[in-house]
């Protein structure tokens, strides 16, 4: 099992619009970083367990964690010519950008912040603080997983 952090604009797609879905799952598309991608094709796992992470928005935060419920498979946005992700280079028979599904298992009673995540040295190495990483889907270790879990409760 592998440990991830997802981030999203809330205006693209929230906690609430995940907690609205069917069954609390949903598709996490529109990725489109070729290092992004090949985390979400070729690493991300069915049970990896991912934090959920609110960016370009107050509180920078983490709102809770998630399951992924489907492993990589086709981005279905990149063919579609009204989507914002579409892509005309990329063809169907070899797809160009992929993504996940995900559950959501719980959201936290208290966000954890990017203040709060920086101030904590047990998570003084997470890839989210480090200097020039923008990626929206990043991996981070079991302890700090757990960490934030504990920060949230």
């Amino acid at each position: 099992m592998k440990y991830w952090l997802f981030k999203t604009e809330p205006e693209s797609f929230s906690i609430e619009d995940l907690k609205k879905s069917k069954n609390q799952t949903a598709f996490w598309n529109g990725v489109r970083n070729y290092r992004a991608r090949n985390i979400l094709r070729d690493e991300i796992k069915k049970g990896d367990g991912v934090l959920f992470y609110h960016s370009s928005t107050e509180p920078l935060a983490v709102l809770g964690y998630c399951e992924v419920a489907k492993e990589g498979y086709p981005d279905h946005t990149q063919f579609d010519k009204n989507n914002i992700h579409y892509d005309d280079r990329a063809k169907k028979e070899s797809p160009t950008w992929f993504m996940v599904d995900i559950k959501l298992i719980k959201e936290f009673k208290n966000p954890v912040t990017l203040g709060q995540i920086k101030a904590n040295a047990k998570l003084k190495n997470i890839t989210l603080i480090q200097r020039g990483n923008r990626l929206s889907v990043m991996p981070i270790t079991k302890s700090e997983f757990e960490e934030v879990l504990k920060m949230g409760s």
